[in-house]
């Protein structure tokens, strides 16, 4: 039987100035050990520690833009685009942009504060 998620959890964010997370899917909204998926609004400017996550994050970029620095240098990604991180990289997220960004992201095994080790 289908199961209704009827709201996000609001989840505390690293970074400044602060972000927005909702998340829909994840052990402390559904109890789901085996991904996250999170809408997150980051505002202009917003940037957080690196990180080097235990987990696969996939990205969709909805509105404005996303940096994600790693140890080769970094990517921008766009609205209509998407990126992948793998478990072990390190990387550091911002949105540098004067629209900040409205993204999704999805992680497998789901997000943990755990196991996502920040700088």
């Amino acid at each position: 039987m289908p199961t209704l998620i009827t709201s996000p959890t609001r989840v505390a964010a690293a970074g400044e100035p602060p972000k927005t997370i909702e998340e829909f899917v994840r052990r402390a909204n559904s109890e789901e050990p085996r991904l996250s998926v999170a809408h997150m609004r980051s505002p202009a400017g917003w940037t957080e520690p690196g990180q080097r996550p235990e987990f696969d994050e996939f990205t969709l970029v909805l509105h404005g833009e996303l940096r994600v620095e790693h140890d080769a240098g970094s990517i921008t990604v766009l609205a209509g685009q998407a990126v992948h991180t793998a478990p072990g990289e390190w990387i550091r997220y911002s949105s540098p942009g004067l629209e900040g960004a409205e993204y999704i992201a999805v992680c497998l095994p789901a997000f943990s504060p755990d196991t996502v080790h920040r700088d």
